[in-house]
């Protein structure tokens, strides 16, 4: 088929996401749609896929997408009269020690509250259900009866038919070597692909481009300057030939504990798993002509997941083996699939890195992506999966080899409350990282930052066992949570995101982007959100007024690029404002609790008072040697200052502040305090209680949006309409009334026999003496008000009583 030289969308990438994104496109009305797969359809990774399809996903936005998948692939035969393979023959997950029975309860829970069909059985029933299975170890089982199975290549046929059917083109055989990328009014964007079809070279110009180039994503990424980062790992199944009792609608079944899962195909078990130390695939980059191809065998490699499956499924002992299949899937540093337009250049967009579930997910993310496209923003909160939550170090190769060597093991494995990732570490160090170790400190990563969580106590040499229950650093926390309330503690949070915005125009663009007044007066704080056309949160952040024309926008941890993006759009081309990262440039210090003021009274000469130094403001002052940036604020509630210092000298004000500081209780604290007393004080926080999907109005922040600041803003037609109408869902404070149970967020909610939303965050509460959290409650819930309703939590399948609170603590 000949080319045509203009097409209004150009899809890269000939498997189920890129055949799904031209069928979803299509859909939406965009008949001007190209999509090019350099051999043919199904060819790289599609074709080999086990083609597991499941309901359940950790949030529930993801949870619909992964719905919505489900009933596409259900009704797609009768629309393209294609066979797709789909068979709802349900799935069993089964539970091997206590706690993972205890995580199958959460997910049970989870999955009501989400509205999936969900089922806790017993061993006999599991074993009812699937007879092949050894069931006198086990603890019990999850059975969902909406899950099921596909044919990949079949279902890829059909989503391409229906793409055909109204009006795409989708040519094999074409190979894109390059990307044209030309000036826009809001910065680079992509205007076209050179294309090389038999042997003869050629150009497509383009609106907009779609990634969905699969396990080839990152190598083709790197043509247009874009980050990708997924790699990819050897991964194995075997197929058996027919063993009696296996029929056409046996369950799919995962063992987790054993690492293992189990399909039927052709009277037989296709028999696979995620082994704990993966098997990275060394090739770079990936041949074009890696077609229809496996890897050879490695037994060795499939051995821990043969052991195990012999153990649950004795019949493989004997079974006939046809062959052990070797083939490449792509991984992502966090395990989560890659969507979203490509930041710093408009019109360019990914849908890969599927993580070894492309059949289950791809449905519902080829929807998301057509949607995104048409409509120019993401359709609801994507977060988990946005391509903007990976900076530009994730590309290293060595670096992604190690992690996918770690990632691809835990799909299957126990993953622990605060378990963190191991390899690939330590990247991004603030400059007090080696004395904070000397000092105890257990770090996590975050955005690649090594952040202290915790501090061990002398004599601790690490950190105590995971576990489900309470944890054993509990004590370690709660004495810095005690500094903090009573005497001075030092959290470094030096990764924080930390944006410049300077310019003529500067002031104009905030006020454009952001909900809160933000023309105050030099050294003024003011925390504000940014809001989508919707009225959800893009971001939330404080801005510092520096000068008249000088903003400087402190923002998350992993928030920089996305945030970052976000205003790079919605800068005019006729606006004069400069925009740059300076997270790198400066460590942050946070001085908290009572004795705060008179700590950096000792190391400064400069008037701290609440007179001289409001609550909201900053000042630069002298401090020991060095000169810093103070700012009176609090995340964790209460008195405090943040220091915003150059990171040349934040050795000198560390060691300043811990030689003056002894004898007035100074003690270093840790992320986990930090989170933990922020719920405590009811601060939100965004990615848990604020996405694109929450309003001000919803979690409690209206206050902080200035509707008479004489100007519009993005957004407030939007909360305009909402003022007043009923909430879909409220956030609430929620305090357990045990002591001894311990939440960790994600918990379901249950109001009067009723599923009614899950927490968004849990911590210790010293002020409560017991867990508190923060989570939404949805329908007739978010209509009432809550002055300490009684609900329960699930508590890994254990009801704990609670009670809901719009404030807390109460006033009297």
């Amino acid at each position: 088929m000949p080319l045509p030289p203009h097409v209004q969308t150009l899809i890269v990438g000939g498997g189920i996401a890129g055949c799904s994104t031209a069928y979803h496109l299509t859909q939406l009305g965009r008949r001007d749609v190209l999509l090019l797969e350099q051999g043919r359809l199904t060819s790289g990774t599609t074709w080999h896929a086990a083609g597991l399809v499941g309901q359940m996903r950790p949030n529930r936005s993801m949870t619909g997408m992964s719905r919505y998948g489900i009933d596409l692939y259900s009704r797609l035969e009768a629309e393209t009269g294609l066979a797709t393979g789909w068979k709802q023959c349900g799935s069993l997950n089964v539970a091997h020690t206590p706690e993972r029975m205890q995580l199958l309860h959460k997910q049970a829970a989870l999955a009501r509250s989400f509205g999936v069909e969900v089922h806790v059985i017993s061993p006999a029933e599991a074993g009812d259900r699937w007879p092949l299975m050894r069931t006198d170890d086990l603890q019990g089982a999850l059975w969902i009866p909406g899950d099921g199975k596909a044919n990949p290549t079949d279902l890829t046929m059909s989503l391409a038919k229906g793409a055909r059917n109204r009006g795409a083109k989708l040519v094999e055989g074409v190979q894109v070597t390059g990307v044209l990328v030309e000036d826009g009014p809001s910065g680079p964007r992509v205007a076209g692909v050179h294309t090389l079809q038999d042997g003869v070279p050629g150009v497509v110009r383009c609106e907009t481009l779609i990634n969905c180039a699969g396990q080839w994503a990152r190598q083709f990424g790197a043509l247009a300057g874009v980050n990708v980062p997924l790699y990819s790992a050897e991964h194995f199944y075997l197929v058996t030939d027919r063993i009696p009792g296996v029929h056409p609608m046996l369950p799919v079944m995962r063992d987790p504990d054993g690492l293992i899962y189990y399909k039927e195909e052709v009277g037989g078990l296709v028999m696979g798993g995620f082994e704990l130390a993966a098997k990275p695939w060394s090739i770079d980059p990936i041949p074009a002509d890696f077609q229809f191809q496996l890897l050879g065998e490695d037994w060795d490699q499939f051995e821990p997941l043969m052991t195990n499956a012999i153990h649950r499924t004795p019949c493989l002992e004997t079974a006939p083996i046809k062959m052990l299949l070797n083939g490449p899937e792509s991984f992502t540093p966090d395990g989560n699939f890659i969507l979203g337009e490509a930041p710093g250049l408009r019109g360019y967009f990914v849908c890969a890195g599927f993580n070894s579930a492309g059949i289950a997910n791809s449905g519902g993310a080829g929807q998301l992506i057509a949607e995104w496209v048409v409509g120019g923003e993401a359709p609801q909160d994507l977060w988990e999966v946005d391509i903007r939550r990976f900076g530009a170090f994730t590309g290293n190769r060595r670096a992604l080899a190690q992690r996918t060597a770690e990632t691809l093991g835990l799909h299957y494995a126990m993953r622990w409350p605060r378990q963190e990732l191991q390899s690939a570490r330590p990247l991004r160090t603030s400059p007090l990282h080696d004395r904070l170790a000397a000092r105890g400190a257990e770090f996590g990563s975050k955005n690649g930052w090594e952040r202290a969580n915790v501090f061990r106590p002398a004599g601790a040499d690490s950190l105590p066992p995971h576990t489900l229950g309470t944890p054993g650093w509990l004590p370690w926390m709660q004495a810095e949570q005690q500094a903090t309330r009573s005497a001075v503690a030092l959290y470094d949070q030096t990764s924080f995101g930390k944006l410049l915005l300077q310019g003529r125009d500067a002031l104009a663009v905030l006020q454009r982007l952001c909900a809160n007044q933000i023309d105050v007066a030099p050294g003024r704080l003011v925390y504000t959100a940014m809001l989508n056309a919707r009225g959800g949160f893009e971001s939330d952040c404080t801005v510092l007024r520096l000068a008249a024309d000088r903003f400087l926008l402190i923002t998350g941890s992993a928030q920089p690029l996305r945030d970052a993006d976000w205003i790079g759009r919605h800068l005019g081309a006729d606006q004069h404002a400069v925009l740059t990262d300076v997270s790198a440039l400066w460590s942050v210090l946070s001085v908290m609790g009572p004795n705060a003021r008179a700590l950096l009274a000792r190391l400064s000469p400069d008037d701290l008072s609440p007179a001289a130094l409001p609550w909201g403001h900053s000042q630069e002052i002298d401090l020991g040697l060095a000169r810093v940036r103070a700012a009176r604020m609090a995340y964790v509630g209460g008195p405090g200052y943040e220091l915003y210092v150059p990171v040349e000298m934040a050795r000198h004000v560390d060691i300043a502040l811990q030689a003056a500081g002894a004898d007035l209780g100074l003690r270093d604290a840790g992320y986990w305090a930090l989170d933990a007393l922020r719920i405590e004080a009811g601060r939100r926080a965004w990615g848990a209680e604020m996405g694109p999907d929450e309003t001000p109005f919803e979690v409690g922040l209206g206050a902080f949006v200035a509707f008479d600041k004489g100007c519009d803003f993005i957004g407030r037609d939007a909360l305009l309409a909402a003022r007043g109408q009923p909430l879909r869902k409220k956030l609430v404070t929620v305090v357990l009334d045990d002591p001894q149970a311990f939440a960790w967020g994600g918990e379901a909610l249950t109001l009067a026999g009723q599923a009614v939303g899950e927490l968004s965050s849990a911590g210790w509460s010293p002020r409560a003496g017991a867990c508190i959290g923060l989570g939404f409650v949805r329908g007739e819930a978010a209509q009432q008000p809550h002055a300490g309703t009684s609900l329960t939590v699930d508590l890994w399948g254990r009801p704990v009583a609670a009670r809901a609170w719009d404030r807390w603590p109460p006033t009297a």
